[in-house]
């Protein structure tokens, strides 16, 4: 069984179907979980990309954490790809607004930034951060 990751952010939309559907279709993220309430809400969802997850669910729906979230963001993510260009192309297909192509950096990483429907910024490149062993 795989491990679970050690971080695990959590981001609501105001149109959480709709930003599924984006990480999904254009990103290239997997839905490994969803539960909604009446009317479509989205309780609580989770979204697989590699051995990482992103939780996402519906702004408005009551509770500490809903409280606590009711002005943040936009917020910042980077999610590390094999192939950064392919990646990108895609996103670019499905319509998603780019923020920086493909860049070669300075450490020796290649990646692009794109802002998500509700203004997330997700930044995919081949740069792989290490945790401390």
């Amino acid at each position: 069984m795989a491990q679970s990751p050690t971080i695990t952010p959590t981001l609501q939309y105001a149109d959480a179907k709709a930003a599924i559907r984006q990480l999904t279709e254009a990103f290239g993220f997997t839905e490994t979980a969803l539960y909604e309430s009446e009317g479509g809400v989205v309780e609580h969802a989770e979204l697989a990309f590699g051995n990482g997850v992103v939780m996402v669910s519906s702004k408005g729906r009551g509770g500490a954490f809903d409280q606590a979230m009711k002005n943040a963001g936009p917020f910042g993510l980077f999610i590390h790809v094999d192939d950064v260009d392919g990646h990108h192309g895609r996103a670019v297909e499905h319509g998603v607004e780019i923020l920086m192509p493909p860049t070669d950096q300075d450490y020796g990483a290649r990646d692009y930034m794109a802002r998500d429907l509700e203004g997330n910024v997700w930044s995919f490149g081949s740069y792989s951060p290490q945790a401390a062993s």
